[in-house]
């Protein structure tokens, strides 16, 4: 093979290149002659020319939807929103005027004569009436009850008057004794089917907590009337005198006629909703998709949606009126336009799907494209005779390079088929390529089968090294499965480790952040009033942690099998582990007594995290106890304990680090608040569900995020001394 200006002579290139170059010259006598001469650039201007119109009309039809839509949808929202505010601020008037009386009568007593009221009478129903209701087991006859009924009882006529004058479809006083005073009209619905009162939970009910507790007005979700099962809302307000909650007003306004309205402007895929001020959807005619009604405890908060613009687009037209926006509803794009309902909090939504805007403009490139059809048969017949032309043309150009082609692939296709070949059957102990007769071409294909001969050599000294490399991995991956089981089987596994002794409950977990850890705790009973519990952490992680924890384990639970003090156990601990500790590594220890006759618990912390104690009634909080030194790196360091007094129903919960600065993805700690937060979501948890709580919790918190340090806990529960059966009987009895 010879090279001259790049081009090798002789070699495989030049027998490529001069089958291109036969190629194009016959390509280029076919598309000069016919195609770049006829069709070409007339084709091209028909295409673009269309092209154009139809974005034109497209852009006009869409700046001019949109504009209409912006201008009406905007206000008839706004307007919607206007008329259902008007609605809910007749409840509100109704409250805010009975309430001023009810604080003026609560003021002064004396000044207001005693007005008796009644129970509710089948035969007025269908007539305003105020009638007495009260919870289950209050007897309405107490003095002090009738005193305060009979006090209320002045606002008969108020309640009356506002009752049959605003859009409200009751209103009532409720008082703290579980009593309260009803206005409304239809008196016979507060009795079952034998006929008796049917008594309500009144401080139950959602209008009366949601007002006690905030303090000021309140409007409640949409829910069932108590006693018609109509779709209503409750709008209740506070009366306080002397800084003491007196009363509770209240008036239910049914939502029936909103409803309707929801339903009825819903036409041709375009439609309103109602969302409140948690973001859940209260009426809307959808029965599927983002915008159809769920129950409250299922209801999606549309402000947290994973759709960011539509949540977005949610929390702004709560507070305010907003601007015509494109969001993806759905999966499919719709113009949106919201208003809020300032009283209740709540917004008022329209969406109008894009398809239905689009519709003027859809219609017009269908008129165009009818057009353009007719112009493009006309063409069509005009080059349908070059067409055929360039066919021939073309299928005699094909014919001549298929012949050439032919020719040339005798010389280089017959040497690569016999190297694909040989490629192919290579397989199993036969990984050596060879060269032979067939692939001495004098050109570049003999280049690449020497090429393949060498790769495949060093293919095989490589596959012996990696069986090699495998082979010793396999063997320290066993070693060290075998080291997790044999730490594993140091810690406590069985439970509940003292089945025998009601007294306490206690259990432990460990999770290490490699095949093997440096946690480690244990329990010890020392005698039959004495429990020892330590939990610790060794500096480093791995083989050689693992190996620390051991020795160290194994001389705590010694120490602590002799009956020493928490403070003695550490001294001796240390002075152990500091004679034989070149490696120069720690453990920290939190260690401690508990006598189980008393509930007395004497502990020391080397270093360690703060342990948290939950007494009977309390909250789960750390006690933020005086730390020592950690254990293995001063051989002087002395420990000093304190006494906890821990009462029947007590709790203690120990932890390594590893709870506290577990990392989410963005290398946020986890951290002792959500630590306690956890630990205080479910108090009454026993020990072995409060560890799997916090194992929940801390999962949940970083998610994917790869487990950097060893996770332990310890939790125990002191029930206090159990009574002993009596002579003759059984535990069971």
């Amino acid at each position: 093979m010879r090279k001259f200006k790049h081009i090798t002579i002789g070699g495989i290139q030049q027998k490529i290149f001069n089958l291109v170059i036969i190629t194009i010259f016959l390509m280029m006598i076919v598309y000069t002659a016919v195609i770049l001469y006829q069709v070409g650039k007339l084709t091209d201007l028909v295409h673009d020319a269309s092209a154009s119109q139809k974005q034109a009309i497209t852009d006009i039809s869409e700046q001019t939807m949109t504009g209409v839509l912006d201008a009406n949808l905007t206000q008839s929202t706004q307007m919607e929103a206007y008329i259902a505010q008007d609605v809910f601020s007749d409840a509100m008037r109704v409250v805010k005027n009975v309430a001023d009386y009810t604080g003026k009568l609560f003021a002064d007593p004396a000044a207001y004569p005693a007005r008796a009221v009644a129970l509710p009478d089948k035969a007025k129903d269908g007539e305003i009436s105020a009638q007495v209701l009260a919870e289950q087991g209050v007897d309405i006859s107490a003095p002090a009850i009738q005193n305060k009924l009979e006090l209320i009882g002045n606002l008969t006529d108020l309640m009356t008057a506002v009752y049959a004058d605003a859009n409200v479809d009751s209103c009532y006083v409720a008082l703290p004794d579980g009593v309260m005073l009803l206005v409304d009209d239809h008196s016979g619905t507060k009795f079952d089917a034998d006929g008796n009162i049917v008594p309500i939970p009144i401080r139950e009910r959602a209008w009366y907590t949601g007002a006690a507790e905030t303090g000021k007005l309140y409007y409640t979700d949409v829910t069932t009337d108590l006693f018609t099962g109509e779709i209503s809302i409750m709008c209740s307000l506070p009366v306080y005198h002397n800084g003491e909650l007196v009363a509770v007003i209240g008036a239910d306004l049914f939502l029936n006629d909103v409803s309707n309205a929801v339903n009825n402007a819903a036409r041709d895929g375009s439609f309103i909703c109602i969302v409140n001020q948690k973001g859940h959807v209260l009426f809307s005619p959808q029965s599927e998709g983002i915008f159809s009604v769920s129950p409250a405890d299922k209801a999606k908060d549309l402000r947290a949606d994973e759709n960011g613009q539509l949540a977005g687009f949610v929390r702004d037209a709560l507070v305010k009126s907003t601007k015509l926006q494109l969001i993806d509803v759905d999966g499919e794009p719709c113009y949106v336009v919201g208003s809020p309902i300032q009283n209740v909090g709540w917004a008022v939504i329209s969406v109008v799907p894009k398809t239905l805007a689009d519709q003027p403009a859809t219609a017009m490139l269908t008129r165009f494209n009818d057009i353009q059809s007719n112009a493009t048969n006309t063409f069509n017949t005009g080059i349908s005779n070059a067409t055929m032309t360039i066919f021939i043309l073309i299928a005699i150009v094909l014919l001549l390079s298929a012949t050439t082609a032919i020719i040339l692939s005798k010389r280089i296709v017959k040497p690569l088929e016999a190297i694909t070949t040989r490629v192919r059957a290579l397989g199993g102990d036969d990984l050596q390529f060879r060269m032979e007769d067939t692939y001495r071409t004098g050109d570049e294909i003999e280049v690449l089968a020497e090429s393949f001969a060498m790769l495949s050599g060093k293919t095989v000294e490589y596959i012996a090294k990696v069986k090699q490399i495998t082979a010793e991995k396999e063997r320290i991956g066993a070693e060290l499965s075998l080291a997790t089981r044999i730490q594993a089987d140091m810690l406590p596994t069985i439970y509940p480790a003292f089945p025998e002794r009601p007294e306490f409950d206690i259990y432990a977990s460990m999770s290490p952040a490699k095949e093997v850890g440096g946690d480690f705790y244990d329990f010890v009973l020392v005698d039959d009033d004495h429990l020892c519990v330590f939990i610790a952490d060794v500096s480093g992680k791995g083989v050689p942690a693992a190996l620390f924890m051991m020795a160290s384990m194994i001389i705590l639970a010694n120490n602590a099998q002799m009956g020493k003090s928490p403070a003695q156990i550490l001294n001796d601990a240390n002075a152990a582990i500091c004679a034989n500790n070149r490696e120069e590594m720690f453990v920290t220890v939190w260690l401690g007594v508990l006598e189980i006759s008393t509930g007395k618990l004497t502990a020391a912390n080397a270093g360690h995290e703060y342990p948290v104690i939950k007494q009977p009634n309390g909250d789960y909080e750390l006690l933020k106890d005086k730390h020592g030194f950690v254990i293995g790196a001063m051989d002087s360091a002395r420990y000093k304990e304190y006494e906890i007094q821990l009462e029947p129903g007590s709790k203690l919960f120990l932890y390594t680090d590893g709870v506290p600065e577990a990392t989410d993805r963005d290398k946020t700690l986890f951290g002792t608040e959500r630590m306690l937060a956890a630990l205080n979501a479910a108090q009454d948890a026993a020990p072995k569900e409060t560890l799997e709580n916090m194992r929940r919790a801390v999962d949940v918190f970083v998610q994917d995020a790869e487990q950097f340090d060893d996770l332990s806990m310890v939790g125990l529960e002191y029930k206090g001394p159990q009574a002993k059966p009596e002579d003759g009987e059984t535990e069971q009895e």
